[in-house]
């Protein structure tokens, strides 16, 4: 039986934050489908680096197209099943949604101990997307001896406030863009957790990585979504100016695309990441799709105006949410570490 994707209380509006607001039960709809659909065979995802990574690429690049939110959800519980593959967990059950909850700005963030019973974890997550609809997670958290990752059960829907358990915080989501990735502050009170790989073992292992670049599979999604309405005004008019806004446009899009499959290319060349390039090559990549976002959401905007996003919910939303969710690349920030890749090597970069 699988969980129930949460409906909405008589307090809860179809536009405000919150497990019953619109954007949140629209995405967890799909979320919930798309699961259903891996778990059933009717979708397929390999794992990455085992020779089929395209595969797993076009299948989230096609998700984000449709629906960035639901996407969102849907690439990190694939990115579980395969960090509980590559860290020797126990493999994901049917009727389970799994989340990544592995973001660590500055804070307080969540800590780890372990008593007699095992691990417990205590603190605050931020950024916990599906935090209303996944009935599991994989959570970074610090213990006496660094940083370690946990899978979790998620929720604790008949507690108290204080009681034990992980509990989203009401107000911490108060996002337009990506409104349905449902990505507020979990708060975690003696949650009991058990211990996915060794210490650090989450970012050292070469998925880590891989992962990385299956994020900006979904972005480059995202990025022909908001294209579509300019290529669908190319066809309807004979206009030199959309023609040329479209060309500009289809090309980033096709060196994105490119780029993306060479590099599923290369994963599967080397899973392991032998090589130690991995790292470079997420770098690149997620650098490349996000200037290529950027890009067409300003080339998108120029060409087709004000229109599409007062009068097409849909590009409006696309808009919106890729806006929000390419700046999970960090910038200028990434771009250094790129540059201190390519000048020094992996091993000074460490």
């Amino acid at each position: 039986m699988h969980d129930a994707v949460p409906q909405p209380t008589d307090a809860e509006t179809s536009d405000g934050e919150g497990p019953g607001s619109l954007a949140v039960r629209r995405a967890a709809e799909g979320f919930t489908g798309f699961v259903d659909a891996v778990t059933a065979g009717t979708i397929e995802a390999p794992l990455p680096g085992g020779g089929r990574t395209a595969t797993r690429f076009d299948v989230l690049s096609a998700v984000a197209e449709d629906d960035l939110c639901v996407a969102r959800l849907a690439e990190g519980h694939l990115d579980a099943v395969a960090i509980l593959a590559e860290l020797d967990g126990d493999p994901v059950a049917p009727g389970q949604r799994w989340g990544v909850w592995a973001a660590e700005p500055p804070g307080s963030g969540l800590t780890a101990t372990r008593g007699p019973d095992g691990w417990v974890l205590n603190g605050l997550k931020r950024y916990c997307s599906g935090a209303h609809s996944c009935t599991n997670a994989l959570v970074t958290a610090t213990a006496e001896d660094g940083r370690r990752l946990f899978a979790v059960r998620t929720g604790s829907p008949e507690a108290e406030p204080g009681a034990r358990g992980c509990r989203p915080v009401p107000g911490t989501w108060q996002a337009i863009g990506m409104a349905g990735s449902d990505s507020p502050d979990v708060r975690f009170t003696d949650v009991p957790a058990t211990a996915v790989g060794g210490v650090e073992a989450y970012v050292r292992r070469p998925g880590f990585h891989h992962g990385g670049v299956g994020v900006a599979a979904c972005w480059y999604g995202g990025a022909r979504a908001v294209a579509r309405v300019l290529f669908t005004r190319a066809e309807q008019r004979a206009d030199p100016f959309t023609d040329a806004h479209a060309g500009a446009v289809d090309l980033r899009l096709y060196t994105a695309g490119t780029v993306l499959r060479r590099a599923a290319e290369e994963i599967d060349l080397d899973p392991l990441d032998k090589a130690e390039a991995a790292g470079l090559r997420a770098l690149r990549v997620r650098a490349l799709v996000a200037q290529v976002c950027s890009e067409v959401l300003d080339q998108v905007g120029r060409a087709t105006g004000a229109g599409p996003l007062c009068h097409d919910e849909r590009h409006a939303r696309a808009v919106a949410d890729l806006s929000v969710y390419v700046r999970q690349h960090h910038a200028e920030r990434d771009l250094e570490a790129l540059g201190r890749l390519v000048a020094r090597g992996p091993e000074e970069s460490r």
